[in-house]
């Protein structure tokens, strides 16, 4: 009885006769061209792109027909739900640092264990009241509905940037509940099963036994072979990404084929064991794999939200509606509750947490391939579960998108509108600069791995941080909920492009800057544009030049232009040769001058710039607001 992850048929085949191959290659190239722009435009108006990304589903599907996923993928649809489930739970996997767990170990494991049970019992309960499912299809539900996808999860937090406790643990929740939650369908399933040859409870005990074993047996092997082969050299550069992914498939399939339902956590303990060991490097790995997640993540949603068919959902009754509201404001609370008892939480933390459950792809495809175990074991309404978890898949993602991210704001878990800099290099005249924009209301940490310049940058009241910007320990040490760019502004070139690109995942690619490299065009090219950052202020703004004119006859001067005193004004007050350095604006946005682009200052902006020592028009004294910074000296 094969029961790898898939997602079932709704009602059966649709109507409607088989595409052709062109019309199945537009079909497929909007769901790929509809998924990217969801998630772009969710990125643009900083509105969650799950809810975008379902959106985009629900009107290409039922609304408009353009797109049935079941037509369209015929029997293959499964195969390949089951192992782009299996790509995003592997990258997951590789996300999470056993180091986390020093802080959130004791909570997360009472939350996949007496939280999950009391989230089980409640749901159970809310099936059968709500949605008059028979107990045993219930206590079935009840089991595949303590997940906690992932695949929503993910993209959430990236959106907030919760990088304390709670964004760790809804973090490793969402991973590893979601095997976990498989299992335990599994061994429902194997006690509830009416034909009973699956051997009852204790059957169920052995099902849920061999299935922990080989699926953390396997996933540790194969992350230990391909961890050998690494350091070994026996695998090319160019081939480490695609035999990983390989690996990857190969390891979910076959703990799937020894044990129903172990494939997720076999991929799962492989991303966990690769991410935290330490004999070779997987960076690459796991940006590639990032990448690759977030572009099945948009197609899975998109092909999520066209198989949604009002028709489906309908005749559930007002179940449709109250199922999902029990297990948001009744289920999830109490768990959470329940599990957070007497820990260290903040209260507005619990509040959060209890407000972040979002079901995924694999609550659905669970469901999917279980109700159609139960309705061939003689049930009936077991194919009652499929619309129901759809209900709470779109219920849950819209709630957590739409609510998540205002309670966060509300209860001071995340910055509004992170405008903060953190900078690399803490010598005399950045923090000369740091002072500067820390003045002008800028938020300003500095990492320097010489602790003299940490020191005389802390008695200038500066947060500073002693450490390499590439250790992760000096990482966890940094608050990262008001940064929104990286400075990177060593004498070392080479140190600044590497910080750059580290720090990529963290800001993105805009909001990474380095100070100029000496060779900056032609083909020999210090570094090339893709290994560093956005460069810095001006072409000629390099280290050794700045050092230089701050040490003569330049300084950095803070103004508030007005109408009377705009920025052309203050450029003819200090002779037409200022380099605006920063813009910040009245509602809080920092603008970066580049050497490509510099900001255009208005009325009521305060600009940064490095200008000469003494005003050039004749005798004048600063105007009000015009501040110059002198450099401080170690």
């Amino acid at each position: 009885m094969a029961r790898a992850v898939a997602i079932g048929m709704m009602s059966g085949p649709r109507p409607g006769r088989p595409a052709m191959s062109h019309d199945v290659l537009i079909r497929v190239a909007s769901i790929l061209a509809m998924g990217v722009a969801a998630q772009w435009l969710g990125w643009r108006s900083r509105v969650p792109s799950i809810l975008l990304l379902l959106l985009a589903g629900i009107t290409a599907g039922p609304l408009l027909g353009f797109i049935d996923p079941d037509a369209l993928f015929g029997p293959v649809l499964p195969s390949l739900v089951s192992l782009s489930v299996a790509v995003i739970l592997f990258e997951g996997g590789m996300s999470l640092r056993l180091r986390e767990l020093k802080n959130i170990g004791g909570i997360l494991l009472r939350l996949i264990t007496l939280g999950a049970l009391v989230s089980w019992s409640l749901s159970t309960l809310a099936a059968h009241l709500l949605l008059g499912l028979s107990w045993p299809l219930a206590t079935l539900m009840g089991a595949i509905l303590i997940v906690t996808g992932p695949t929503v999860v993910g993209p959430l937090l990236r959106h907030l940037r919760l990088r304390d406790e709670v964004g760790m643990l809804l973090k490793w929740e969402g991973i590893v509940i979601d095997p976990l939650g498989a299992i335990l369908a599994l061994m429902v399933f194997t006690i509830v099963d009416a034909t009973g040859h699956q051997g009852g409870p204790w059957g169920a005990a052995q099902h849920f036994a061999g299935a922990l074993v080989v699926g953390a047996g396997l996933g540790g092997l194969a992350a230990g072979l391909f961890v050998f082969a690494l350091r070994r050299y026996w695998i090319p550069d160019a081939l480490e990404n695609a035999v990983s992914l390989a690996l990857v498939v190969a390891i979910h399939t076959a703990a799937n084929a020894l044990q129903a339902e172990s494939g997720l956590l076999a991929v799962t303990v492989m991303g966990i064991v690769l991410a935290n060991q330490r004999w070779v490097a997987i960076h690459h790995l796991l940006e590639f794999k990032e990448n690759l997640s977030g572009l099945l993540i948009a197609c899975l949603f998109v092909v999520l939200g066209s198989r949604l068919g009002m028709a489906d959902l309908t005749r559930l009754g007002a179940g449709t509606v109250l199922f999902p509201l029990a297990l948001v404001f009744v289920a999830r609370p109490l768990s959470v509750a329940v599990a957070t008892w007497g820990s260290a939480l903040s209260w507005r933390k619990r509040l959060f947490v209890a407000c972040i459950a979002p079901r995924g792809i694999v609550a659905v495809a669970v469901s999917s391939v279980f109700a159609m175990e139960m309705a061939d074991a003689g049930f009936e309404r077991a194919s009652d579960m499929i619309p129901a978890t759809f209900s709470v898949v779109f219920g849950t993602v819209l709630f957590s998108g739409l609510v998540g991210p205002v309670l966060a704001r509300r209860l001071g878990l995340v910055a509004q509108n992170p405008q903060g800099v953190l900078m690399l290099g803490a010598h005399a005249w950045a923090r000369s600069l740091a002072l500067a924009l820390k003045d002008a209301g800028c938020t300003v940490r500095l990492v320097d791995t010489h602790w003299l310049n940490v020191t005389t940058a802390r008695l200038a009241g500066l947060d500073a941080h002693y450490g390499s910007i590439f250790s992760e320990d000096t990482l966890d040490e940094i608050d990262f909920g008001d940064l929104g760019r990286l400075l990177a502004l060593t004498s070392n070139d080479e140190v600044n492009s590497l910080a750059c690109v580290s720090c990529t995942e963290l800001f993105g690619r805009r909001e990474v800057y380095q100070l100029p490299l000496p060779a900056t065009t032609g083909r020999h090219q210090a570094v090339k544009r893709r290994h560093r950052g956005r460069f810095l202020f001006g072409a000629e703004a390099s280290f050794d030049a700045l050092t230089a004119s701050l040490a003569g006859a330049r300084r950095f001067h803070r103004t508030r232009l007005s109408k009377e005193f705009d920025y052309a004004t203050f450029r003819a007050a200090h002779g037409g040769s200022p380099l605006l350095l920063f813009c910040l604006k009245p509602n809080g946005n920092l603008l970066v001058g580049t050497a490509q682009d510099a900001p255009a200052p208005g009325a009521g902006d305060v600009i940064i710039c490095l200008v000469p020592a003494e005003p050039e028009a004749t005798g004048r004294a600063l105007p009000p607001g015009e501040q110059q910074v002198a450099a401080i000296t170690a």
